[in-house]
Order: C-alpha cells, then structure tokens, then sequence
C-alpha cells in the first residue's frame, strides 16, 4: 500500500526536523514538503497535493486556519490536520468550521499523532483525547437561550431544522418531526450550509450550538 503522503507547515524549523525525523521512521508515511508561512503552505499544498497536511496554528502572514480553509476549498480531499500547542475553545472550533479533520496538541505522543494522521487519511475526523474531552463538554453544556435575531438569513423552517441538527437528529428523523418529505429535508439543509457558509454537518452543529440552538439534546 503506497505510504501517506505528508506536507508540513509550520514556522519552527526545529519543530519541522524533529516531526519529519520522528515520521521518516514509520513505513506507512512518507514527509513530501514543508511550509514556513500560510502563504507558502497554500502554494505547497496546490502544487504537491499531499493526503494529510500537518498545520500549525500561528504563523507569519495568513494564520493557520484560514490556510486551512482555502486548502480545503481548493482541494477538498486533502485531510488537514491541526498540531498546535493551542487548546482553547476558539482554536478548536476555528480549525474545525474551516476544515480541519483532525486536531492534536504539539506535546501528543508519538503513537497519538500518528493515530490522527492515519484516520485522517483514511477519510475520518480525528481528535485527541484532550480535545475530544473538549467537544464533548461543549456539546453536552447547555447552550444560551437563542437570541430572535439569530442567523437572520435562514427562513423560520430553517431555523427548525437546523435546531434539530444541533439536537442530533439525522434526516429521516427531522422529516418525521416536522412532518416533511427526505427530499425536502435535503433542500433545506444545503440551504442552511450554504447560508452559514459551513462545509458539514459538524461544522453546522457548533454554529447553531453556540447560538443556543439543540439545547435539549433529547
């Protein structure tokens, strides 16, 4: 099986050595670039097409995030992977609402990082534990009640199913609730991301959660 192809960005030449050395002995990967700036992680990116790309955060010029999200736009199959020594809510939650698939802290062990980078490739998201512990605390929390004025773009219906999105509820489960047909739950779903600017359902999730929508997760 060909290895999983890596591109690195990240400012700290060190930090750069120190990653490849530690993935230049795993059969399974193979380092195909570096990047020092956002800038050139975009450039990089578009011309070496790796599977994963392992961004950092902070860097000069255009940050980490939103290299991730003109990554992910312009080649959507490129799994983009957050190592960072960052761990607050608005880190995390940035990196995913641009694309991230996967988030580890800078001082994970060897097998963590590797256990991100291979789900990642294999098309899943990832997260490790310290931040897995973070999602779950803040989709278990409940939410502040939902301001009328929240996401004026969406219809009323919208706002509807987007709060049973944000309840967990999958699309054969809102159209039984609100007595609609799968087609037309699909419909207004791609208008929601569309209006949100989200990529997926994930993303979808924590915009309507930090709303205050799907409080009640029963």
């Amino acid at each position: 099986m060909s290895p999983i192809r890596i591109l690195m960005a990240d400012d700290h030449a060190l930090f750069r050595e120190g990653l490849g050395a530690l993935l230049s002995f795993v059969p399974d990967t193979e380092v195909v670039g570096e990047a020092a700036t956002g800038e050139e992680a975009i450039a990089r990116a578009a011309q070496l097409q790796p599977d994963v790309m392992l961004m950092d955060i902070q860097m000069p010029g255009i940050n980490g995030v939103e290299a991730t999200r003109r990554i992910v736009r312009d080649s959507p199959h490129i799994g983009v992977v957050v190592v960072t020594m960052f761990e607050d809510d608005d880190s995390v939650f940035a990196a995913i609402r641009a694309g991230a698939r996967g988030y580890v802290l800078k001082g994970a062990d060897q097998e963590e990082i590797l256990k991100v980078i291979r789900a990642v490739a294999a098309g899943e998201a990832h997260f490790g534990p310290a931040i897995a512990r973070r999602l779950m605390s803040f989709f278990s929390a409940p939410g502040p009640a939902a301001p009328a004025d929240a996401f004026p773009a969406l219809t009323g219906r919208e706002r509807e199913v987007l709060d049973l999105i944000a309840r967990g509820r999958n699309n054969q489960q809102i159209a039984g609730e609100l007595y609609l047909n799968p087609k037309t739950v699909r419909n207004h779903i791609s208008n929601i991301f569309a209006k949100l600017q989200v990529a997926d359902r994930a993303q979808a999730i924590i915009r309507a959660r930090e709303a205050g929508l799907g409080a009640d997760s029963g």
